[in-house]
């Protein structure tokens, strides 16, 4: 059995909610901030792909402007890994609340650093540029 690991956090982005939630669902928008290439499909069940592959799995709801929840693959697992990112309307732009769940012990400090370091970074990056 497989130990599994959940990581809850808050991200602020300079950005509305709406624009937030284009920038992580749209293909083209998702290049332009992660520098690689991203395929996105907004069909329920549509598989995506993010930097070149390196992050795969499958969208299962979508709220337009406020909540995507994803399923991320790592391999042969039990309980599927899911990824829940609510955008919530703050005076600076939006406060992203992200929670992702069963995520295997030996890729969670991976996953931590990429999601503090990588994905939200360069997200925040893309608005305000240095």
């Amino acid at each position: 059995m497989q130990s599994m690991k959940d990581y809850k956090k808050y991200y602020t982005i300079s950005a509305t909610p709406e624009e937030v939630y284009l920038a992580l669902t749209t293909a083209s928008t998702l290049h332009l901030w992660t520098g690689e290439p991203a395929e996105m499909s907004l069909e329920p069940d549509g598989e995506f792909s993010l930097w070149g592959g390196s992050i795969v799995g499958k969208n299962l709801e979508f709220e337009r402007g406020r909540k995507i929840i994803q399923q991320w693959y790592f391999g042969e697992q039990e309980k599927p890994s899911i990824v829940t990112i609510k955008l919530h309307k703050i005076p600076s732009g939006t406060s992203v609340e992200l929670l992702h769940t069963n995520i295997p012990d030996q890729e969670y400090d991976s996953i931590v650093e990429g999601w503090d370091h990588v994905y939200f970074a360069s997200l925040r990056e893309f608005y305000e540029p240095e």
